[in-house]
């Protein structure tokens, strides 16, 4: 039993099992909306250029708030800035639900939406990782990095899987309502966790210089910079999800996107389940770049499937490959993070690494587009898996210290 994933966090500690609960329910709405936005976008427009210009538009104040949202997590009481982000994301859902009530739904309201929520979220993820840490002793982090991976691949799972059906029998209007009613449980679950304390004060800094004290001991920690270089690369050039509605239109229309969505957390969700051999890893920088390298891999021959043979089955056991690689790259970027990061520094640190690992899909599906729309779809997946190689490899060669990392936690 000892390689398989360890729950008793989730019975000993209180706060952190409403946290994890709220989060998973929460997440499970937000991968239903992750379908129905780009859908109906593109069943409007017929257009994947559009979608990838959606991704970008959700980039661009994401990269503003997620720095801004980590000075909060380290100045204000972080439980607060859960509850005012996620009530004003269940509004967003509302918005999205009535846009699409009209007969011909605006495509500048679904731009808007989604780049406020977008914004949100940016406020939303260091306040979350950061009131993690609070709740959990360091002997547990390995078992958080698990049970994050966990939650986040059971949802990607059956969060597009139900939306596909939601959509193909009762629309988007429904979609959408489904997410505002997760973000009232996830609001419900935040109310019950009690005595987390407001952090320690980050001296009388602005805003200003309280960011950029936060980058100088980022950029102090190579090992840092390494965790969230090899992320930004392989999520720019390694999961062309932009390309998903396209793709899926030649494996039968919408219940295939749903299984094509699925398919990269069902890998991640069987590594989850075997992630207790994860606490015996020292070398946590090279399992992190063997994993997106071999990600990158996986990426590859998913796009060589799709181009030779359109054989569903071993298309999604491709991109299954993929998410398997790409959990195990997730639970030892966690690990290192809350190892490595004092809790007065995190909610900062978390702001940059949701740049890193939320901007890099954004990128991504923008640059998966691109090339998509001039190149064609086969082209662009199999060039953004050899980019996602080279990448790591160059990032391994720059910053050695990322590479030779060895974890000193009992």
């Amino acid at each position: 039993m000892r390689y398989f994933i360890n729950l008793s966090l989730l019975k000993h500690n209180r706060n952190y099992r409403w946290l994890f609960l709220g989060q998973f329910i929460s997440f499970l709405g937000t991968m239903l909306i992750m379908v129905a936005l780009p859908y109906q976008i593109y069943h409007q427009t017929q257009s994947t250029l559009m979608v990838g210009l959606l991704s970008l538009a959700q980039l661009i104040p994401l990269l503003f708030t997620a720095l801004i949202g980590g000075v909060f997590a380290d100045r204000y009481h972080r439980r607060t800035l859960l509850l005012i982000a996620e009530a004003s994301l269940a509004c967003g859902s509302l918005l999205l639900a009535w846009n699409a009530t009209l007969p011909t739904p605006h495509i500048w309201i679904l731009f808007v939406a989604s780049s406020a929520m977008s914004a949100l979220n940016g406020l939303h993820r260091p306040a979350l990782e950061s009131i993690t840490q609070q709740m959990v002793d360091k002997k547990d982090f390995s078992v958080v990095g698990a049970l994050s991976t966990f939650k986040f691949s059971v949802c990607m799972i059956v969060g597009p899987a139900i939306a596909g059906i939601i959509i193909a029998n009762f629309g988007v209007v429904i979609t959408f309502m489904a997410d505002f009613f997760s973000f009232l449980f996830s609001l419900f679950a935040l109310i019950m966790i009690s005595n987390i304390p407001k952090p320690v004060a980050v001296s009388d800094e602005s805003t200003l210089a309280s960011l950029k004290t936060g980058f100088r001991y980022a950029m102090s920690r190579q090992e840092l910079i390494g965790t969230y270089v090899v992320d930004f690369v392989a999520m720019i050039f390694g999961m062309p999800m932009a390309l998903f509605p396209a793709i899926a239109q030649s494996y039968g229309g919408v219940q295939t996107l749903g299984l094509l969505y699925s398919a990269p957390a069902v890998g991640a969700l069987i590594i989850s389940f075997l992630s207790g051999w994860a606490k015996e890893v020292k070398r946590h920088g090279v399992a992190i770049a063997l994993s997106a390298t071999l990600w990158g891999v996986a990426i590859i021959l998913f796009g060589l499937t799709y181009y030779l043979g359109h054989h569903l089955w071993m298309a999604l056991f491709f991109l299954a490959l993929a998410g398997g690689f790409d959990a195990v790259s997730g639970i030892f970027r966690s690990i290192m993070w809350n190892e490595t990061i004092p809790n007065n520094f995190r909610g900062r640190l978390s702001g940059i690494e949701m740049i890193s690992y939320l901007s890099g899909p954004k990128l991504g599906d923008t640059e998966a587009g691109l090339v998509a729309a001039a190149f064609g779809v086969t082209f662009s997946i199999v060039s953004g898996g050899v980019l996602c190689i080279v990448g790591v490899a160059a990032c391994c060669y720059l910053l050695p210290k990322f590479w030779r990392y060895r974890s000193d936690a009992l």
